[in-house]
């Protein structure tokens, strides 16, 4: 039962609205601040372009051009200036997912095991584990869905509070396969609108 809750976990994580959840692009340590340390260190802004939308790309340039003159001061001067490139690359980042800004996560915040599972994969350059784990967990979540309406249905007839607790079994078994299979189909199921 621990395993198929883990999957199952794993599934929903995966599936689910990811504005609420792990996301680690406005974490001090994630990806879009390691680009921004990357772009501070040329002293070129384009390795961060690709993290906003364009209509917002003056105001991120605005901002880099003056935490480039900014930086050198030095000391802290320059890890205010620092700061103040990072989260408004983030804050932009987010804006361009539909997603809030909250501010910049520490470093070593834990993030979600299916962000590192995706991150892994796409740095091995094989999906093979991702949808390992998407299978095992698919099948787990179905079939003990499945089980659990299958057994309500062979008693559905026998009173009227086993057939209705059949018919809350049957729609929320239908209604969840229905959301695993638009989750698939959607392009947008684990990425925020643009």
């Amino acid at each position: 039962m621990k395993r198929i809750t883990s999957f199952l976990i794993l599934f929903i994580a995966l599936f689910a609205n990811p504005n609420n959840l792990f996301a680690h692009c406005d974490h001090i340590d994630g990806p879009v601040v390691q680009d921004a340390r990357i772009a501070i260190e040329q002293n070129d802004i384009t390795p961060v372009l690709k993290w906003i939308n364009e209509e917002d790309e003056a105001e991120l340039k605005e901002v880099f051009e003056k935490t480039m003159r900014v930086r050198e001061a030095g000391g802290e001067t320059a890890e205010l200036a620092d700061r103040l490139f990072f989260e408004t690359l983030v804050r932009l980042h987010r804006a361009s997912e539909n997603a809030p800004y909250t501010g910049l996560k520490p470093e070593g915040t834990p993030v979600a095991g299916y962000v590192t599972l995706s991150d892994n994969v796409l740095e091995k350059g094989s999906a093979g584990e991702l949808i390992e784990h998407l299978q095992e967990a698919i099948e787990a979540s179905i079939t003990e869905k499945f089980r659990e309406t299958y057994a309500k249905k062979q008693r559905m007839y026998e009173t009227v509070e086993a057939g209705r607790a059949y018919v809350h079994n049957y729609v929320d078994f239908v209604h969840y396969v229905k959301y695993i299979v638009e989750s698939i189909k959607s392009e947008g199921a684990v990425h925020h609108e643009h």
